[in-house]
């Protein structure tokens, strides 16, 4: 029988070890990858290619959201399923809107995530019962049944997400560089163009709207002054 390949993408070792021995468990499914960060869960997912991947929204470096949009514009063929411990309508329509095919809250069975893991393996979408009614909604949002790459509420680049993660995040300038790859100056320059384009000024209204708008969990944030 050929078995259903998941790739993990969690960054608690514990939690993720726990998710490992539950699907590995299950006989039909196989988990072939483990990642750390929402980055490092794009680059396994090009490399692997999984029938499914297991998503926390909120992962270091490069955020569950955004590791969705570019998993599934990357690798079309593979399903993600978000595994979040929070439930908010932003969480929830974001998700849905770029293309995620279930959303699970962390609360979850065993059985449930096995199931919801065959489930959108052969193209059905699968929502825990508290957001489903929610989940459908937002689905009905999209003109191509849940499958939109774009956000909505934000005109921001690939890179303008990953700078704002890392800021939100408290990293200063000089990390963010070194954590992308890029000059300082240039991270300076993203800083001044997500002011001026989301039309904030400091830091702190930054962290809060990379909050707001599903870029980073409230429990990731920094202390806001």
């Amino acid at each position: 029988m050929e078995r259903i390949t998941v790739l993990l993408a969690e960054d608690h070792t514990i939690v993720r070890e726990g998710l490992r021995a539950l699907l590995d468990a299950q006989g039909d499914i196989e988990v072939v990858g483990e990642a750390q960060t929402g980055r490092q869960a794009v680059q396994l997912t090009k490399r692997l290619r999984p029938d499914v991947v297991v998503m926390d929204i909120a992962m270091p470096l490069l955020n569950g959201l955004e590791a969705t949009r570019r998993i599934l514009k990357a690798v079309p063929g593979t399903r993600v399923l978000i595994l979040s411990g929070y439930s908010d309508d932003e969480y929830v329509r974001q998700a849905v809107l770029l293309g995620a095919a279930g959303y699970l809250v962390k609360q979850t069975s065993a059985a449930s995530l096995a199931l919801a893991v065959r489930e959108i393996q052969k193209g059905h979408a699968f929502f825990s019962p508290s957001i489903a009614d929610r989940a459908r909604g937002f689905q009905e949002e999209c003109p191509d049944g849940g499958r939109v790459r774009k956000r909505k509420k934000t005109a921001l680049s690939s890179r303008e997400v990953e700078v704002l993660q890392l800021i939100a995040e408290g990293k200063a300038n000089k990390q963010v560089a070194a954590e992308l790859g890029i000059s300082v100056k240039t991270v300076e320059k993203h800083r001044q163009h997500l002011m001026r384009k989301l039309d904030l000024h400091d830091t702190a209204g930054l962290t809060r709207y990379a909050i707001a708008v599903g870029i980073i969990e409230s429990r990731v944030q920094v202390t806001i002054i």
